[in-house]
């Protein structure tokens, strides 16, 4: 850690990180191409990891946002990762894929089922499909003999999460969940921090995480994540992160939870007077809506790859909004998950965490406060500021110059895909601090804390 002058603690509007998603601006995701590898530059490991003899292949079930980023790990490091298959059932994106990491025909499908009524030809599956399509894939995959990189969250229920673990269990396969936090250098940091003593024992810490108003209105009112029927519930889709960070950083095991939260904003009673179902359709109030559709996707051009487009010219653009999701009132849409949540949590040893998921904010970049028996640490995914209380010494650890952080989710995106490959290839699930094991009780965290958000009281979590 390094040491510099005592400054005052600021809040950055928004973190800046690479990947096709991140955003240096108010309006995260800004980008006008079709998903590809990141252009972050390139990802430099923090610990040298010895080459495998060969690459490991992977087949792609899902080539949306998150198969792009993991399977870009592979052009950097070719002698790591190859991509050999692809399953997609939106036919540009397949082909623009398949052009990408020279897959041939034979081995290109339009859903995860076809690719696997073929025989095991690939030593794992990367499953970034949508929520409600985990499940399936990665029994099938086990079942199949494949290890599996599997996006976050496992499953849409507790009992499929459960049939996961115990599938790979019985089969010996690698199960790793994308907690891509665990491996950017800003929070293991904050871990590195934590264990070491320095602060003490851990008494309390206080955790949010910001969604900023258009990531939210984009994602969790008018996308994929807007329903938890379809989808999964927000303390599950959008921060199960940051329950597995509070779970790891602690490092003990959480024993009770409650949680209120609600959807304030987008429904239909705050809806302008006049506001029609969608903003293309002649809304008194879009041209000073923050959440206009037409600013949003038209003007400033943000989240695009979302809206699955073959071409991202103005009259293709126009046409999604007037006939998909995007383009409609954010007040008018089938949206159901809370926009702003508070989860309590009491961890074994009478630790406890406060965490407040908020929608409605200007800025992003999770802020942390974790106050020890010896000191304290504040950050905001950006900057990690350790004060001791005997001597009043201040430390301050700067992500910026943490080599990994040439990727998304501050670097943790190709650290993940890095240590999964290494875990693949040395056949050694250590090397891995996300497996579906290590990942099983934050996700119960998720589960319970949705239960008393709905109950409105305290539950126990206990790992069966």
């Amino acid at each position: 850690m390094t040491t510099r002058e005592s400054k005052s603690w600021t809040r950055r509007d928004i973190l800046a990180a690479g990947g096709a998603l991140a955003a240096a601006t108010l309006w995260p995701g800004r980008a006008t191409a079709a998903p590809g590898p990141p252009a972050a530059g390139p990802f430099v490991p923090q610990v040298p990891a010895p080459k495998p003899p060969r690459p490991v292949t992977a087949v792609v079930l899902g080539a949306g946002n998150r198969g792009n980023v993991y399977a870009s790990y592979s052009t950097q490091f070719p002698g790591e990762l190859k991509i050999v298959g692809v399953a997609e059932p939106i036919p540009h994106r397949r082909a623009r894929f398949s052009e990408m990491y020279a897959i041939p025909a034979s081995r290109q499908w339009v859903t995860w089922e076809h690719a696997l009524q073929v025989p095991k030809f690939a030593d794992a599956l990367i499953i970034t499909t949508p929520d409600h399509l985990h499940y399936g894939p990665a029994i099938g995959g086990l079942d199949g003999g494949y290890d599996l990189l599997l996006e976050k969250v496992i499953a849409q229920t507790w009992g499929q999460c459960r049939d996961i673990l115990d599938r790979a269990v019985k089969g010996g396969r690698i199960v790793a969940i994308c907690h891509v936090l665990r491996y950017a250098p800003y929070f293991r940091k904050l871990k590195e921090v934590a264990d070491s003593g320095r602060i003490g024992r851990i008494v309390s810490i206080q955790h949010m995480e910001p969604v900023e108003h258009i990531h939210m209105s984009h994602s969790f009112v008018r996308g994929n994540w807007r329903n938890a029927r379809e989808s999964n519930p927000m303390i599950l889709s959008k921060s199960c992160h940051d329950l597995d960070i509070l779970r790891w950083t602690i490092g003990q095991p959480c024993r009770r939870v409650s949680s209120m939260g609600s959807l304030a904003l987008f429904k239909p009673e705050n809806a302008p007077a006049g506001a029609p179902p969608r903003c293309t359709d002649g809304c008194p109030v879009e041209a000073t809506c923050p959440f206009s559709a037409l600013k949003i996707y038209m003007k400033v051009r943000a989240w695009l790859p979302a809206l699955r487009l073959e071409s991202e010219d103005d009259a293709t653009v126009l046409e999604a909004l007037r006939e998909g999701p995007y383009g409609r009132c954010v007040y008018h849409c089938d949206n159901d998950v809370v926009d702003h949540q508070v989860v309590n949590l009491e961890f074994e040893g009478g630790t406890t965490a406060a965490f407040s998921m908020e929608g409605l904010t200007t800025y992003a970049g999770r802020r942390t406060r974790v106050m020890g028996t010896k000191g304290d640490m504040v950050g905001d995914e950006s900057t990690l500021t350790v004060t001791e209380f005997g001597t009043g010494n201040k430390m301050v650890w700067d992500a910026a110059t943490a080599p990994e952080v040439k990727s998304g989710h501050g670097g943790g995106d190709f650290g993940l895909v890095r240590d999964f490959v290494q875990a693949v290839s040395r056949r050694d699930p250590t090397l891995l601090t996300s497996t579906i094991q290590a990942s099983m009780e934050s996700h119960l965290m998720g589960f319970r804390a949705e239960e008393s958000r709905l109950a409105g009281t305290v539950l126990d979590v206990r790992m069966p």
